[in-house]
């Protein structure tokens, strides 16, 4: 099947449940995610860290459950849906930040995959060459992505079931070679600088980060409750069992004496377990492979969706290569990585606060696929291509994101704040817009 913009018609979707379910499940059992969790450690204990991301993972599904069901409605790509929201021009500007945001995002799990590859690697053989094992991450991330989403759909599928197995293997080992007690009843840092509220905060930030890419994918799916539920449900998994792994992972390193480590393969193999470290390394390879090809494929739809005369193909093998040099930055990412998780608050929450209230709210949960694609109807066009109060709101929401994340941090977090804001400043707009329309309209016709 030839990958392009126009909607995907019921007799060429090819996702089930299960291949949905697989796909976020191998979406989000991801290095990063891993990491995030590894934040808590120190910060918060065992089981506030629990309920802040049972609960967040299960609040912050809900939008990307929501997405998931305007994805099969439409069939279009996550960008080419927000031209009903910002217009046929205007959707640019989102697209512009998904590209950045997906690319940035894959620098460093391509980073964490060629470290966690490269220390296994080093153990079992004694070679030692990080750069060699980033390149070759990506490099598998290019071929698999430039075959488009049924080989993808396929591998996701797999992988989710090698991970979820091999998860399963590395948390038994360890939960047998650490003692459990010690992490249930480790101190926190007296002045932490995360708290339960603010652990809650990221989870769901994290969640909104996928917001982008699950058009892309669940365009795809045969029927509606296929979409939203395997979306929701794999994602809620994941999340839990990654930045539940690697709380624990953080946790056991600590308690045992050792500096706190985010990796598995770290912790297993100085443990004596070179065994268990490989399979973990293994782990997150697949793990970075399957996220940065959803990412890949992803980022290249966005560039469509700027320039529709693009070539898939070529797209794919040129963002690819930007991931690969940009990944070679190394310790310069991960320096900004709680940052960058923050920035998503602030650039990707708006967004889709902006795009669920136009169509599920404003348009009745439908658009005009075919126009969004060709604009012969003009539905869309708003000014000039520009929906004038849709990048208002954004700029608004953006802007209020920012303050209240880094500027004044608010102690319930910025994300859920800045989502409801951002959508009733554009509810509103488009609410008065509407009046001030119908006046003129009756004065003409009076």
């Amino acid at each position: 099947m030839i990958e392009k913009l126009n909607p995907v018609h019921m007799n060429e979707r090819t996702m089930g449940f299960k291949e949905t379910f697989g796909l976020w499940i191998a979406a989000n059992v991801v290095i990063t995610t891993v990491l995030t969790g590894m934040l808590f450690a120190e910060q918060i204990t065992l089981y506030q860290c629990l309920f802040a991301v049972v609960v967040g993972s299960l609040v912050g599904s809900i939008p990307l459950a929501l997405t998931a069901k305007m994805g099969f409605r439409t069939g279009l790509p996550t960008m080419a849906v927000a031209r009903g929201a910002f217009g046929q021009r205007g959707a640019i500007l989102p697209a512009i930040v998904n590209v950045f945001m997906l690319i940035a995002w894959s620098w460093i799990q391509a980073y964490l995959a060629g470290v966690s590859l490269n220390y296994a690697v080093n153990y079992m053989f004694g070679y030692d060459n990080v750069n060699l094992f980033v390149i070759f991450t990506e490099l598998v991330v290019i071929l698999i992505t430039i075959n488009g989403h049924r080989l993808i759909e396929t591998l996701e599928k797999t992988i989710a079931n090698v991970m979820l197995v091999l998860s399963v293997v590395i948390f038994a080992v360890m939960f047998t070679h650490y003692d459990v007690h010690n992490i249930i009843t480790m101190k926190v840092a007296e002045n932490p600088d995360i708290s339960t509220i603010v652990a809650f905060d990221i989870v769901i930030a994290t969640a909104f980060s996928w917001m982008s890419s699950v058009c892309d994918y669940n365009r795809h799916c045969k029927t509606e409750r296929s979409s939203v539920i395997g979306t929701y449900s794999g994602y809620v998994l994941a999340s839990v069992i990654a930045m539940m792994l690697g709380f624990i992972v953080a946790a056991f390193s600590i308690t045992s004496g050792a500096e706190g480590t985010y990796d598995p393969t770290v912790l297993l193999v100085d443990a004596g377990l070179g065994f268990y470290g490989f399979v973990a390394a293994v782990i997150v390879f697949l793990s970075v492979v399957s996220t940065n090809v959803m990412g890949l494929y992803s980022a290249t739809y966005s560039m469509m969706s700027i320039k529709e005369n693009l070539n898939f193909q070529v797209i794919v093998v040129i963002l690819g290569i930007a991931v690969a040099l940009g990944a070679l930055m190394k310790e310069t990412l991960m320096a900004s990585f709680f940052d960058f998780i923050l920035l998503i608050s602030t650039l990707f929450i708006p967004i889709f606060a902006i795009i669920l209230t136009d169509f599920f709210v404003l348009k009745g949960g439908e658009y005009d696929n075919e126009d969004i694609c060709s604009n012969e109807k003009k539905l869309y066009h708003y000014f000039h291509g520009f929906n004038l109060l849709s990048i208002a709101a954004y700029v608004s929401g953006a802007g209020f994101g920012y303050y209240f994340t880094y500027v004044n941090p608010l102690a319930v977090g910025s994300a859920i704040p800045t989502f409801i804001i951002s959508a009733l400043i554009y509810l509103l707009l488009m609410r008065v817009s509407a009046k001030d329309t119908n006046k003129v309209e009756l004065q003409n016709n009076g």
